[in-house]
């Protein structure tokens, strides 16, 4: 009887073994090797960070403890993907590829033409499973939400004891000190205060949520501080894989029938629930219209904000823009690389509305300070924060006002800028406006102390929410937002082409939350 060909199970953004289809399927199939690729093309993109790959290497330690329970070795080569591959068959022989379907930035998106370029002329078959709601060489949105559903419910793949092909260690594994040592990514900068990587910190994260910290997710989400206790904080662990959105979904709605008569937490559990879904509708904008990560969404809106401005950029990024809300989460997601969504979309509002910047660059700076980094959801909600998908209401997210309503005490502000933390709370958010009197008595003085605003930040806001109004009103473009909405919008059922659209509905926020500054 012939031997069955080598099963190679390529892992990707789904570091785990847990709900791992092809590995399921790979195990019941042959031999199997499961492999991950460091690809130095990958490292090299503008928006890959080294606080990406640390947590990449946490968790592919977890991942190779996880196979060995099942008697495989993780095998972990570096080079280009086809030329590993090529590799990897020259010495074991037949072989086919089983993954998970990836919705990456351009460059993945190009290496998994290749791949499948080079399947086909070696005659590999390659098997690739759905692991998110996303759908690929989707026309349009109805149907969508069922699909969702479907995909959500369906058992939890197991693997099983497997055993590796014959001479899988001539391949010469790259040994774990090797990954812990590497040094990758555009964004260098280490992240000391980061989540640590790995299936097992998810898991802990996800207990812990549901043990008493989620109680009040609906209340304390939209706090820069209080979202860091009360929030999940899985965001990392579904960006990566560790754990999969399917068993996410299914444990939340366990854990929502346990507790269907406390009122709060079926408040916060239901919260959560509608941001899961929001999830993969993001994800599957960037699979539909793959071009958002690099150029405006609406064509009526391209050519608008798009003069560089170096001075004004640098600041943003460094946390010196003279608005402490601005600058604190700045400083917090450097430190950190993970920020509330809220205060997300303000300095996406404030780069984009208050500093005039073009969004491209200050898109590629998240993506690198963001741990959690995942291109669908990202280059989606830069986008729409910056108000150029053309079918939502603008949000110009006021800093003073969310201030205010986030951070009264200022808080917040007072733990990431030290400068500030003398300063009476009435005055942590303006501290350009302390009054003579105050500024002798503390010894303060704004612009040497503490920056003063680099620009008129409100007036600038204003101007382009009236350019952006009017760009939208032009000819031509209500049909394209008509367009952009068939092809990307998530439909409420019954919506005929040509009613308006319930824009509310691409928010992941649960109010409308429309400001002015």
């Amino acid at each position: 009887m012939a031997e069955a060909p080598v099963q190679l199970v390529w892992f990707k953004r789904d570091l785990r073994s847990h709900d791992h289809r092809p590995l399921a399927e790979a195990c019941a199939a042959g031999p199997v090797l499961p492999l991950y690729v460091i690809e130095p093309s990958l490292w090299q993109q503008p928006d890959s960070a080294q606080r990406h790959w640390d947590f990449i290497a946490e968790s592919l330690e977890a991942l190779a403890d996880a196979l060995a329970e099942f008697g495989l070795p993780l095998c972990v080569l570096e080079g280009e993907a086809v030329e590993v591959l090529e590799r990897v068959v020259a010495l074991l022989g037949p072989c086919v590829l089983r993954s998970h379907q990836e919705t990456g930035n351009a460059w993945s998106f190009a290496r998994d033409l290749a791949v499948a370029d080079w399947c086909r002329r070696r005659g590999v078959p390659w098997h690739e499973t759905r692991q998110h709601g996303v759908i690929r060489g989707l026309g349009h949105r109805r149907g969508w939400a069922t699909q969702w559903e479907a995909l959500m419910a369906e058992p939890l793949a197991a693997p099983r004891p497997a055993r590796s092909p014959e001479g899988g260690q001539r391949l010469a594994p790259l040994p774990r000190t090797y990954w812990r040592a590497q040094r990758l990514g555009a964004g260098r900068e280490s992240c000391p205060g980061r989540q640590a990587g790995g299936r097992l910190a998810g898991l802990d994260a996800w207990h812990s949520f549901l043990a008493g910290r989620g109680v009040r997710f609906h209340r304390d989400i939209g706090s820069p501080d209080r979202a860091r206790r009360a929030g999940s904080r899985l965001s990392p662990h579904l960006a990566w894989g560790t754990l999969s959105l399917r068993e996410v979904v299914q444990g939340l709605r366990r854990a929502r029938g346990e507790r269907r008569g406390d009122a709060e937490w079926s408040r916060a559990l239901a919260a959560l629930e509608s941001r899961l879904h929001w999830h993969c509708h993001f994800i599957q904008k960037l699979e539909s219209e793959p071009a958002l990560e690099q150029r405006t969404l609406h064509p009526a809106l391209r050519g608008l904000r798009e003069t560089p401005a170096p001075e004004r950029l640098a600041a943003w990024c460094e946390g010196r823009t003279g608005v402490p809300l601005v600058d604190a989460c700045m400083i917090s997601l450097r430190e950190t690389g993970w920020l509330n969504f809220r205060m997300r979309s303000m300095l996406v509002s404030f780069a984009t509305f208050g500093l005039g910047l073009p969004w491209r660059d200050p898109a590629l700076h998240l993506s690198r300070l963001f741990v959690d980094y995942e291109p669908g959801i990202h280059y989606s909600q830069v986008q729409m924060q910056a108000g150029l998908t053309g079918t939502n209401a603008l949000r110009v997210y006021n800093p003073l006002k969310q201030a205010a309503e986030r951070d009264p005490e200022g808080r917040f502000v007072a733990r990431w800028l030290p400068a500030l933390a003398g300063l009476p709370s009435t005055w942590r958010h303006r501290p350009w406006a302390l009054p003579a009197a105050e500024r002798a008595a503390l010894n303060f003085h704004p612009g040497r102390d503490y920056p003063r605003p680099i620009h008129d930040f409100e007036a600038e806001a204003r101007r382009w929410k009236r350019e952006l109004h009017a760009a939208r009103r032009a000819p031509g473009a209500h049909e394209a937002s008509e367009a952009l909405l068939e092809r990307l919008a998530s439909r409420r059922p019954g919506r005929r082409p040509g009613t308006p659209a319930a824009s509310p509905q691409l928010s992941l926020f649960s109010e409308p939350d429309q400001e002015t500054p």
